[in-house]
Formats: C-alpha cells, sequence, structure tokens
C-alpha cells in the first residue's frame, strides 16, 4: 500500500478500485506514513498554525428527516429551540472578544431562517464585525437563495455531500430528498463564489470501501476549499440506533488522504473524532488538519443540539475552554491564531 500512498503524494490521479483496495488492506504503518506526509503538506501551506471556527447553533428545528441524524423531523424527544437575531450577535460579540475571526452559523433546515431574516443577520454580522468571515450551515437551498446569502456578505458554505453514491444517499436520507439536489446546491455554491465545504460521515450504515474511494474521488473532482469528514456515531432515537460507530482509525486515515489529495484545503479536526477519542482533535492534527471549531452557542442549548449520541458540549471545545485548548495544541507542536483562515489558493 506504500506505492500507492507515494502515487498520492506525487500528485497522480488514483483509480476507483486501487483506492478501494487501498482503505480495505491498510495498515497502522500505511497510516503513519501518511500522516506524516500529510502533515509535511500542511506545513507548507499553513505552516503549524490552526484555524478556529467559532460554532454557533442557530436552531435545532429541521424539516427533514434523515435517518442517521438526532435533529430529523420524527424525533419527538428532541428538544428544540431557535436562536434570535440578538443572541446570534451576542455569540458573535463574546467571540470577538476571545479572538474569534470566523462566525460559523449551523442549523438544521428551519422554516423561519427565510432568505431575508438570514440575510439580515449576515449583513448585521459584517457590518460590526468587517474583518471577520461567515461561514452557513443551513443545508439546501435554492440557488435564488444563495446568491441572496452571498450578495448579504457570506463568504464561505458548509454542506456535506455525505456520499458520492446515489445509492448510499438513498439509504440515509428520505425519498422526499435528493442526490441529485444535493450536488445542485454544492454547485450553486461553488459557482456563486462561496469558500465551499463538502464532507462525509466515515462509517454511516450501508457504507462501502468502495463508496469511500467514491468520496475521496468526488472530492478531487470538485476541489472544495473545506472538507469535513468525522466519524458516524448513531443517535438513541433514530432508525440507526443500533449501529455501530465508525472507524476513528480509518477517519484519521482519511483525513491524511484528503490533505495529501488537496493540499491547500482547509480540514477539521471535527467535533464526532473529539466525542469518541479524549486526544481526537489532537490526532486529527497530526494527521494533517488544520481547522477546530469551538462552540460560542449559548451554554443553555448546546446539549440541546444533539445531531449523535454523548456530542461535546461542556468541555474544552467550548469558547470558555479556549484558553485550555490552546495548550493542550501547544503539546503538540502547533499553534492556535486568530486569522480568518481563508482558503489559501496556492498551487
Amino acid at each position: 500500500m506504500r506505492a500507492v500512498i507515494d502515487a498520492l503524494i506525487r500528485g497522480e490521479r488514483p483509480s476507483r478500485e486501487t483506492l478501494t483496495q487501498l482503505l480495505t488492506h491498510f495498515s497502522a504503518d500505511d497510516a503513519a506514513y501518511a500522516a506524516e506526509a500529510a502533515r509535511e503538506m500542511a506545513h507548507a501551506v499553513f505552516g503549524k498554525r490552526i484555524f478556529i471556527r467559532g460554532l454557533i447553533e442557530i436552531s435545532s428545528i429541521c424539516k427533514n428527516d434523515c435517518l442517521y441524524c438526532g435533529l430529523r423531523r420524527s424525533n419527538k424527544n428532541a428538544e428544540r429551540y431557535r436562536l434570535n437575531e440578538a443572541q446570534v450577535l451576542d455569540c458573535c460579540a463574546s467571540g470577538y472578544r476571545a479572538g474569534f475571526r470566523t462566525f460559523v452559523l449551523q442549523g438544521g433546515e428551519d422554516a423561519f431562517f427565510t432568505d431575508d431574516i438570514l440575510c439580515g443577520i449576515v449583513q448585521r454580522i459584517k457590518s460590526r464585525y468587517p474583518d471577520c468571515a461567515v461561514t452557513l450551515s443551513m443545508g439546501e437551498r435554492s440557488r435564488s437563495s444563495y446568491a441572496a446569502l452571498r450578495q448579504a456578505g457570506a463568504d464561505r458554505y458548509l454542506l456535506r455531500h455525505e456520499t458520492a453514491s446515489p445509492r448510499h444517499y438513498g439509504k440515509l436520507h428520505p425519498p422526499q430528498m435528493s442526490y441529485d439536489n444535493r450536488m445542485r446546491c454544492l454547485r450553486d455554491l461553488k459557482d456563486l463564489g462561496f469558500q465551499t465545504g463538502c464532507g462525509f460521515m466515515v462509517g454511516s450504515p450501508f457504507q462501502t470501501a468502495d463508496d469511500l474511494a467514491g468520496d475521496l474521488l468526488f472530492i478531487q473532482n470538485f476541489q472544495p476549499h473545506m472538507v469535513g469528514i468525522g466519524p458516524f456515531i448513531p443517535h438513541c432515537d433514530t432508525p440507526f440506533r443500533d449501529r455501530p460507530s465508525g472507524s476513528c482509525d480509518l477517519t484519521l486515515f482519511l483525513l491524511s488522504l484528503v490533505r495529501i489529495m488537496q493540499k491547500n484545503v482547509l480540514l477539521p479536526a471535527t467535533t464526532a473524532l473529539g466525542t469518541l477519542l479524549e486526544d481526537g482533535r489532537e490526532r486529527g492534527i497530526l494527521s494533517g488538519a488544520n481547522v477546530i471549531m469551538p462552540n460560542l452557542s449559548p451554554v443553555d442549548v448546546r446539549c440541546k443540539y444533539k445531531l449523535y449520541d454523548n456530542k461535546l458540549c461542556t468541555g474544552d471545545e467550548t469558547a470558555e475552554q479556549l484558553e485550555k485548548l490552546k495548550k493542550r495544541i501547544a503539546k503538540i507542536g502547533y499553534e492556535i491564531v486568530t486569522d480568518r483562515g481563508d482558503y489559501n489558493d496556492c498551487k
């Protein structure tokens, strides 16, 4: 498998079959070798700087019924909430004082957040903090909606593709949702000038090594600015409640491969990885990640935004623990910085 990794490092385009074999048969030594190469690539582009994003979870209300998600419409046990504009701006104010220069507004597909309301929030944030980036992660919307949000000042948009396989997509989502529309959204976002992020869960139900190989090839072809990868973690109130969590080792290996195949990409060490591994963020960074997203949401709602069981919501992941997090990251030789951390377009 070392030869395959070397070919990726040289920039060669692998076949789907080759990637499937790599993901099926890689060893711990192969993973360590890929991680070292990924770290070197990240260092060459970003140095040993880790960018932080202030995550604001603005609504746990969602019209969709995705089979893996704790916020799914059918979950009658979910605690629903919605932040108003004043609450969002308060989160930004505290985050700005702490050194955050990117705010990520994330939420379920809540019909309350019309274009007018969401554009107004974006405009207010950009007016108060013109040196900051605004990232949105609010699901599937129309092209005209995305265009309005871009015009209002939103800089980035995160929309996980979840899987590059239409067959697999249909296993994870209700019939009302379509793979083609998810892909349309991603194309529109990139075409409209957003720094665009995609991504997927590792170990989601019905996923195969061939599916993961397809995800890597999709990322290589789509050329996103950001990629979010984390292990699947089940939620007790979903149809997948009894499914096992995804492999952290495979997740870390995939982080390394994404970095090797897309050296400039902004690559988070996700909360899901930190949920399953106490040192998940550190291991993610040592595998090629360069972004961490501490939580700026009001304390009383953090544990209500429950995508999966045991989600971190009161520890080092929060903005209040930022100094402690900085020390943890410093122990592995990296530095958390307050830059906006825009996509570096060098080749």
